[in-house]
């Protein structure tokens, strides 16, 4: 089971060699069901609402990166304590350097796709987000953060890539 309390405190943060908050952030995503009740083509992703509320905008699950966890379990715990999905962590996306508006300071942000294999019902910050399963145009219109928007693209560009290819080899098979 999967620990229920959300971390809290700066005391075990990680900033880069100048002086940047490391921050680390998911992209949950599902295939969407077909009417024929298979998985289709079509990824759907998971955004969130910011603790202050849907009023300020979607996003994607981020946080900071501790001391003692890798930069994946940082990633999966933060897609757990504030969107309530488990799944595999992926090959990164891609480092963004960001200014936070609400600090007045640059952070350094990585960005990972999370393929949900579980979403929970109780999750640690339930009472303080709402999750809404969205297709990736609506994400993109709502996500407020635009290094988000960027890793969005990546994501879509990387399963676009990897749909040809086996469209592709599909394609060779049948002529051999």
């Amino acid at each position: 089971m999967a620990c229920m309390v959300a971390r809290s405190g700066r005391e075990l943060q990680r900033y880069d060699d100048m002086g940047r908050r490391q921050v680390v952030g998911c992209i949950p995503y599902r295939f969407k069901n077909c009417s024929d009740g298979f998985n289709g083509d079509e990824l759907e992703v998971l955004v969130i609402t910011s603790q202050k509320g849907q009023t300020q905008g979607m996003m994607f699950p981020k946080g900071g990166w501790e001391l003692d966890e890798s930069v994946e379990e940082a990633a999966s715990r933060e897609s757990l304590e504030e969107a309530g999905v488990l799944g595999n962590v992926e090959d990164e996306l891609g480092k963004w350097n960001f200014l936070s508006k609400r600090h007045g300071t640059f952070y350094e942000g990585f960005m990972f796709p999370l393929f949900v294999t579980k979403q929970l019902d109780l999750w640690p910050e339930k009472s303080v987000r709402q999750r809404i399963w969205m297709t990736v145009d609506e994400a993109r219109e709502v996500c407020r953060h635009w290094w988000m928007k960027e890793a969005l693209d990546i994501l879509v560009e990387r399963h676009t890539s990897l749909q040809l290819q086996k469209e592709e080899l599909a394609l060779s098979c049948s002529l051999s």
